[in-house]
């Protein structure tokens, strides 16, 4: 039986609350620039009462990339959770709108609120995301469902929900049923702090689950413990059959076996960084899960990030496939 999916991912179900703001906004407030900072429940609603013209979408990393993917025809799938509140039927229903399958439906009574991140753009395109987790990082084995996990061709997860057992467990079981019905598995290792406090769990993972690693320079040299980015790579490439490094500007390195390639980025000064890692995803992906050589799927990644960047928002706004011709990779 062919698979129900061409990707599947796990992620935190976190709708994204765009504004504009200036370099003094963000002082007034106590906002680090151009970082991500997990906030409570009460700073989370100062902050959201704070924003003007607000944007709001459907977000967290892995929704992205699938939204990215479901946008170049893709069939896709996510599982996340979110609560039975306003914010959590308005992501679902978006998530649906855009062609993913949400999988798991909104949780009812006394869980935490549904997830929210207040990003703040400044004038130079760099973000300021205040995350307040809530419902999401509660997610656990039991809402991956077998049939998704082993319906897929293509597995993707993502590093923040590596923070809590239940979410490593669900890692886990989904890569192991995937992997089991033929699938690949891999994982965007999302924060360096986050791989600094899980390191050990995370080795394991990439050189005993996974078949591809989507990571930036600090993230691959928090995961090795060397400042040195060949070194590391060079450990990943020994651990995991397919390593990809983004360079934030520079080349992108990816790396199969004997294979490695160098894929140029376009340097242009953006208008919203928001999802630039998450689209370049979602090329990479599309690439590998159509069969593409390994240049093919980094240049991919490259033209779904370059798009991301020149709007405000996560997700694509032009088509890209039709990026792909022009470019031609299709």
């Amino acid at each position: 039986m062919s698979p129900s999916y061409k990707v599947a991912g796990i992620g935190n179900a976190i709708v994204d609350v765009l504004a504009h703001s200036d370099d003094s906004f963000l002082d007034i407030m106590g906002i680090g620039k151009g970082i991500m900072q997990l906030v409570e429940r009460e700073r989370a609603e100062i902050l959201y009462a704070a924003m003007n013209d607000r944007k709001q979408a459907p977000g967290g990393s892995v929704a992205n990339t699938l939204a990215g993917l479901g946008h170049l025809g893709l069939k896709t799938a996510f599982m996340g959770r979110v609560h039975d509140d306003a914010l959590g039927r308005y992501y679902a229903d978006a998530l649906a709108a855009g062609g993913t399958d949400f999988v798991n439906a909104p949780v009812p009574d006394g869980e935490l609120p549904t997830s929210r991140s207040m990003i703040f753009v400044s004038p130079d395109g760099e973000r300021s995301m205040n995350t307040y987790l809530g419902i999401s990082a509660e997610l656990g084995p039991d809402d991956v469902p077998d049939t998704v996990a082993s319906g897929a061709e293509i597995l993707f997860l993502e590093g923040y929900l590596f923070d809590k057992d239940k979410g490593k467990d669900a890692f886990l079981k989904a890569a192991q049923l995937c992997k089991a019905a033929g699938g690949q598995a891999g994982i965007a290792l999302s924060d360096p702090f986050c791989v600094d406090r899980h390191r050990d769990d995370f080795r394991k993972l990439v050189a005993e689950q996974m078949d591809y690693v989507i990571g930036n320079v600090h993230e691959w040299a928090s995961l090795y413990q060397t400042e040195d980015l060949e070194t590391a790579l060079a450990h990943a490439a020994a651990d995991c059959g397919l390593v990809v490094c983004t360079r934030s500007g520079d080349d992108v390195i990816l790396i199969r076996d004997e294979e490695r390639v160098e894929v140029p980025v376009h340097r242009v000064t953006p208008v919203d960084a928001t999802g630039a890692g998450d689209q370049f995803a979602a090329g990479f992906l599309y690439g590998l899960s159509t069969g593409r050589d390994l240049e093919t799927c980094g240049r991919m990644g490259v033209i779904c990030a370059g798009e991301v960047i020149g709007h405000m928002g996560p997700r694509p706004e032009t088509d890209t496939y039709d990026l792909f011709r022009q470019a031609g990779l299709v």
